[in-house]
């Protein structure tokens, strides 16, 4: 009875990738994909480096679910997964300079251009509610 690390892995990550595909957050799995998506976005951007640490699952995650039923929200919603995903993860992070990588982390760009973000030690100290009233805020600023 022997299950290949892969699969255990997939199965495993499933239900973290679920918990932001069933909000509506598009995954971007390939840099390709990644490359036809953030820098050909008009409007606002939400990028979410999804990972398997507890503060991912903690607070990011629902604070950004949480920061998603707020009355205005962005154009596009994406999320990567670090550790899984990690072409994808390399890629999508080349639009967040100057900042390090970071995972998870919450980028919101207007336009292409990176105007807020979220590194993952304002994320690992942090509630979900304080993350979604951090996210809202930027919201109300950038996606009117």
């Amino acid at each position: 009875m022997s299950m290949s690390f892969e699969r255990y892995m997939l199965d495993m990550v499933q239900p973290m990738r679920d918990d932001l595909t069933r909000i509506g957050i598009q995954e971007l799995r390939t840099p390709e994909e990644v490359e036809e998506a953030i820098p050909n976005a008009k409007g606002t951007t939400l990028i979410v480096v999804n990972s398997v640490c507890g503060c991912a699952a903690g607070q990011c995650r629902p604070g950004v679910a949480e920061a998603l039923q707020h009355a205005v929200t962005p154009d596009q919603l994406y999320t990567v997964f670090a550790g899984q995903d990690k072409e994808a993860t390399a890629k999508a992070r080349e639009y967040f300079a100057p900042y390090p990588p970071s995972s998870p982390s919450i980028a919101l760009m207007k336009d292409g251009e990176l105007v807020h973000f979220i590194e993952r030690h304002q994320i690992e100290n942090r509630s979900a509610d304080d993350i979604a009233a951090d996210l809202t805020d930027a919201f109300d600023r950038f996606c009117k």
